[in-house]
């Protein structure tokens, strides 16, 4: 932890979203060992993936930026409600723009702009939507460690979303890789569009801790919008997949140790 702390924000974001992603592609190497994915497992995962998102959302983005903003001397539930709603926002938009297709839809089911890519390409686009607010909140909550408020707080904060986001990208790595080969993909194919999905997070991780450390009176909005952003996934796609399978009770149970473990490792390392 000590370590992290005195490291630069912006390297401790990158290690931390290459690390998510890195958990993403552990997750897309069980396409080596699988080659079907049982729908029940699938969907319990799917859930508990949801319940991880969910929790971060508030422990590890939005009861900070409450904080935070309070600190800074800024009318608390402002920033929390707008940076929130902007972030939702922001995601229909990409939503709306990206193509991309949920897992067990036909090709012509693909959503976002029009194009004639693969079915293989558009269902890694669809995990990579998933990815854009998990690296953006490990992201912000590392550039939070370079505002200079609650710094300790902030760090264990940090380390407990990208531990938490990493564990929930295990299932995800898998949800995209197994089907790809179930669809005819060989398994190196499979893996390596699997593991591409997590991609973006470095990428994402680290514009976000770059832009609340050039400006610090965003931090709280920064914080609020990352949650925002998950919000939108998990109730928009996330949460519809893993009940569309019929197994809404191991769904739901998967969602409900998800949310208990996210919240353990918050306030265990927060």
């Amino acid at each position: 932890m000590k370590v992290l702390m005195n490291m630069n924000p912006v390297l401790a974001a990158f290690l931390a979203t290459l690390f998510t992603w890195g958990l993403t592609a552990v997750g897309a190497g069980m396409v080596f060992f699988f080659k079907n994915l049982n729908k029940k497992a699938l969907d319990s995962m799917l859930g508990f993936a949801a319940g991880v998102m969910i929790a971060a959302s508030f422990w590890s983005l939005l009861e900070p930026a409450l904080d935070m903003a309070r600190q800074m001397g800024m009318v608390p539930i402002l920033p929390a409600v707008g940076g929130f709603l902007a972030g939702g926002a922001f995601l229909k938009i990409v939503d709306k723009l990206l193509p991309h297709l949920h897992l067990g839809q036909d090709r012509d089911m693909a959503e976002g702009l029009h194009t004639t890519w693969k079915k293989s390409i558009l269902l890694v686009l669809a995990i990579t939507l998933h990815n854009i607010p998990e690296g953006l909140a490990v992201g912000v909550a590392f550039g939070a460690l370079g505002a200079g408020i609650e710094t300790t707080a902030c760090c264990g904060g940090a380390v407990a979303l990208a531990i938490g986001i990493g564990i929930q990208n295990l299932p995800e790595g898998a949800a995209v890789s197994v089907p790809l080969r179930r669809e005819g993909l060989s398994r190196w194919k499979s893996f390596l569009y699997g593991q591409a999905s997590g991609m973006v997070e470095p990428i994402a991780g680290v514009l976000g801790a770059m832009l609340v450390i050039a400006m610090k009176p965003i931090l709280p909005f920064a914080l609020a919008f990352a949650a925002g952003a998950m919000i939108y996934v998990v109730v928009e796609e996330v949460i519809p997949e893993a009940q569309s399978g019929g197994n809404s009770d191991v769904a739901t149970l998967g969602a409900m140790l998800g949310f208990a473990i996210m919240m353990t490792l918050d306030v265990a390392l927060g």
